[in-house]
């Protein structure tokens, strides 16, 4: 295992070059270019045996990937912020068929005003379109995840698509050292993809069909139920490649968090700065952990319950805004996932990091120190943090 100084979408790249994709079908957009960029300099200096499709949009790149997983091909594509949005619709149809492909998404921010910069947004709009959900931290997670990514969506148990999400700029661009996988190891990891019910012009088959009312919800259900019953190999699946590898990821995940009476829960690269501030109160101190939700889709529900329970502030961080709605995203789903449990913290909400803005180390203990004014004494649902004027 070498040890390298590589970007994040680089790192996704090598990653997908591992696992011998069969088709690459995307559509450039800032943050995400990189990716493809490097695919697709793989397959024309012949590094990569696969096709690269350089299609018109980012519609059509789901679209071929639609196609090419059905035809038992493995299939990878990425995109970012706007990018994710055209292919809004297109979404539903892989998850609903089924499809394991695997897509990189730099995350980043929406219009308007217009950003090229890394926030939540864009995975926030799509939460709810069937898909697994991880988010990395770092260049080496963006490495690891994408490789662990395939072997989910793969699964016979699973055969559901996966994205992998990235901080646009913060993972997407900055370079990090990191070991890469030797050929390997890869494929004692991630075996040959066989998918069990491949097109076939001899023995055809009708796809997504066109439903009725008295069947809709039937399949809707089937789907949800499907989706929720992956959690289990998911675990396995990390598992799995800490073997392998020797890193071990979890669907939620801790840090000095044992004997913590205030929380912080955060979600990608943030998740680092968020580790100083610990440590600074901890200096201090004061009792403050830190927890990551690694897994976004299917919600671990038990595993953040259990993360939780002996703490009595959780103080959330979201990068997304809700307009006139709710707390922001990641918030409201915490506080939905615990408003059943006898035993929960006070929840405080805090919104930032939109459109790219650093967060500092400081600006975490203030969240800290606030978080706990808010949730004992109550005030605002959510609170932006570090707005000037």
């Amino acid at each position: 295992m070498a040890m390298v100084g590589m970007e994040g979408s680089l790192a996704m790249a090598e990653a997908a070059r591992l696992a011998n994709v069969d088709v690459v079908a995307a559509y450039p957009i800032t943050p995400q270019t990189h990716i493809v960029e490097r695919l697709a300099e793989m397959v024309a200096n012949g590094e990569l045996n696969a096709s690269y499709i350089p299609v018109e949009s980012e519609h059509s790149a789901m679209s071929a990937c639609l196609g090419s997983s059905a035809a038992g091909a493995r299939t990878f594509t990425a995109t970012a912020g706007q990018g994710l949005e055209l292919m809004h619709e297109v979404l539903y149809v892989a998850s609903g068929l089924r499809l394991p492909i695997v897509m990189g998404v730099a995350n980043r921010a929406l219009s308007c005003p217009l950003s090229v910069w890394g926030d939540h947004s864009d995975v926030m709009a799509v939460r709810d379109t069937g898909w697994i959900q991880v988010f990395a931290e770092n260049g080496q997670q963006a490495f690891d995840l994408t490789l662990c990514a395939f072997r989910i969506a793969e699964d016979p148990k699973v055969l559901f698509p996966v994205m992998v999400h990235i901080d646009g700029f913060h993972l997407s661009h900055v370079v990090e050292p990191l070991y890469l996988m030797e050929q390997e190891q890869v494929n004692s990891f991630l075996p040959p993809f066989s998918y069990p019910f491949p097109l076939d012009p001899d023995t055809p088959v009708t796809m997504g069909a066109f439903t009725v009312p008295i069947l809709y919800s039937e399949a809707r259900k089937s789907m949800e139920t499907a989706l929720r019953s992956t959690r289990v190999i998911i675990n396995h699946i990390f598992a799995d490649f800490a073997r392998v590898s020797g890193r071990q990821y979890s669907a939620v995940e801790q840090y000095r968090s044992d004997d913590a009476d205030t929380l912080l829960l955060t979600m990608g690269s943030y998740s680092q700065i968020a580790m100083d501030a610990v440590d600074q109160l901890r200096d201090r101190g004061e009792k403050v952990g830190l927890i990551r939700l690694r897994l976004w889709r299917p919600f671990p529900f038990d595993e953040l319950r259990q993360a939780v329970e002996n703490c009595q502030t959780l103080v959330v961080l979201d990068r997304c805004v809700s307009p006139a709605g709710p707390p922001g995203p990641v918030c409201s789903e915490v506080k939905a996932a615990l408003y059943s449990q006898k035993k929960r913290p006070n929840v405080a909400g805090f919104i930032g990091g939109l459109g790219g803005r650093d967060l500092t180390p400081a600006e975490f203990v203030q969240m800290v120190e606030r978080g706990r004014v808010i949730a004992a004494e109550g005030g605002e649902e959510i609170e932006m943090i570090g707005v000037r004027g």
